[in-house]
């Protein structure tokens, strides 16, 4: 609709050579005759640049990235012989077995579910504490998952165990770098090889084992959330209780502020506040942060993202709340635009509208198909 917009309006029947794109190489010729346009079609550029659909022109980079890793993946997927040398003597059932070992001398146990339980007990007014614990929960049997798939895949290759289709997969999967099914059906949305999804992993648990040793952070890293909506509607649900008001009356309040990582949390802050939560890991995607002015701003040439600094979350009533210029931006946990819906009600890619201050209509950041992530794919 907001691409339609620019074509269907008064604007176009009234303004002369009405510009379709900043450029001004696209425009509505005055003259609408047949041979008038006509003639004007035949002088665009055979390739459309990505200004006709509303993009800035990063997107070509994009696309080529996308090109770019299709081709690769399935180059990598005509390579299914198992027992084929990749070099200097290695087999790929070698390889596979070099990375499982690797993989598990890495992965931590299993989160000790008894003692976190007396350490974080079920409180009424602390929501945060059951957050936890589900995430754990969450985790720990996907750490299982890895866990057990690793060991098996090692002993069916020696040839003690049955090579089954679930551990063929996964043998496949490892082999060109790709996150195993066995591991995807219970993991978190993730686009990433497998490489980078271990390291992510890791670094998820590393979060959540300094929540347990140190106590809950001053800042939260949404991004590494196995169900991000949970701890969202927990801060809520904590606001709800302290205040007595009805969780379906609120909402949040965004301001990002100037830190740009949790070392220089700074006094100044807005953070006295028992309500308000800082969180990072937010990446921009189709526009940057300018830090200078605090508001959205083209992309710079050839970067494609941007990371957003620490963003202040107020819950409160969303009745009261100011109405101030900005843009609705989509949060999503993967760049895939897309997410289907849970038994929560809730979508398992997308989380929530992250409102970011703008001088500019939201019109230009939709077409621009600006959102952020929690994650990049790489």
């Amino acid at each position: 609709m907001s691409l339609l917009s620019t074509f269907y309006s008064k604007e176009i029947l009234e303004e002369k050579d009405y510009l379709v794109s900043p450029s001004g190489k696209y425009y509505v010729p005055e003259n609408a005759s047949h041979t008038s346009c006509m003639q004007y079609i035949r002088k665009l550029p055979l390739n459309p640049n990505p200004e006709v659909f509303g993009l800035h022109f990063n997107a070509n980079i994009t696309k080529g990235n996308q090109e770019t890793a299709q081709l690769l993946s399935r180059a990598l997927l005509t390579q299914t012989n198992l027992s084929s040398s990749i070099g200097d003597g290695v087999t790929s059932t070698d390889h596979i077995i070099v990375i499982a070992k690797d993989i598990l001398s890495k992965l931590p146990k299993r989160f000790d579910m008894e003692s976190i339980e007396e350490k974080f007990p079920l409180d009424y007014m602390n929501s945060m504490n059951t957050v936890l614990r589900q995430e754990l929960i969450r985790f720990n049997r996907l750490i299982r998952i890895v866990q057990v798939t690793l060991k098996n895949i090692q002993k069916a290759i020696k040839g003690f165990v049955v090579m089954s289709l679930e551990l063929d997969e996964v043998a496949s999967s490892m082999r060109v770098g790709k996150v195993p099914q066995a591991w995807a059906t219970r993991s978190y949305p993730s686009l990433k090889p497998l490489g980078s999804y271990v390291l992510d992993l890791l670094a998820r648990l590393n979060f959540f084992q300094t929540w347990i040793d140190n106590g809950a952070p001053t800042v939260f890293w949404l991004s590494g959330f196995y169900f991000t909506q949970s701890f969202l509607t927990g801060v809520l649900q904590n606001f709800a209780r302290r205040y007595k008001i009805p969780i379906d009356h609120l909402g949040f309040e965004y301001e990002v502020t100037a830190l740009e990582n949790s070392s220089n949390v700074a006094d100044d802050v807005d953070t006295n506040e028992e309500d308000n939560v800082m969180v990072d890991g937010l990446f921009l995607e189709g526009a940057r942060w300018d830090r200078e002015v605090k508001l959205l701003a083209e992309p710079k040439p050839n970067i494609l993202y941007d990371t957003l600094p620490i963003i202040l979350l107020k819950p409160g009533v969303k009745t009261k709340f100011l109405p101030m210029p900005a843009y609705d931006s989509p949060v999503y946990k993967t760049s895939a635009r897309q997410g289907t819906l849970s038994t929560t009600g809730h979508s398992t890619n997308f989380v929530l509208y992250l409102k970011l201050s703008t001088d500019l209509p939201q019109k230009h950041w939709i077409n621009r198909g600006t959102a952020c992530l929690c994650q990049l794919d790489d």
